[in-house]
């Protein structure tokens, strides 16, 4: 039996990438079409794998390059009428050099500016589901399974 394509249902999915400076401080971005602030990172193309995407966004955003990454976090969130839902990845991108985070450089027409936060402090200037996110990626040792932000009791 030939398969479909169009038949399957579409799930968009994204790509964000965590990382911090050598003072443990966290990388966000203020976007220039949304409310508060980000991460780097977005949507993942076609064809495009969730690190490609990751690689891509982060260097089209603010001009880092990562080479190393471990995954943090997939978190799916479920459809709504404001937004389309779908799969979040997060990745651990690490501790950037001084020298490659000061050569940060914006995407003048999506970013506005960046700045380095303390943990605590980012999660509670990103907006919902994202600071839900990064909060329960900095929490584990190990990747963690979301829905809308939140741990599932069944998946460990």
């Amino acid at each position: 039996m030939a398969s479909n394509h169009s038949e399957l249902p579409p799930l968009p999915a994204s790509a964000g990438a965590l990382i911090f400076d050598g003072s443990g401080e966290l990388l966000i971005l203020k976007t220039t079409y949304k409310k508060g602030w980000s991460l780097p990172g977005g949507q993942i193309e076609r064809g495009e794998s969730p690190w490609e995407a990751c690689q891509r966004e982060t260097l089209e955003e603010c001009g880092l390059r990562v080479g190393r990454a471990r995954l943090a976090c997939v978190d799916f969130l479920r459809p709504r009428a404001d937004r389309l839902g779908g799969l979040r990845l997060l990745f651990d991108c690490g501790t950037l050099p001084d020298d490659q985070l000061a050569a940060i450089t914006l995407q003048p027409d999506e970013i506005e500016r960046h700045r380095f936060a303390p943990p605590a402090e980012t999660v509670e200037l990103l907006t919902g589901p994202v600071g839900r996110r990064v909060a329960a990626a900095l929490e584990a040792k190990r990747c963690v399974y979301l829905e809308d932000g939140r741990p599932v009791d069944e998946v460990n």
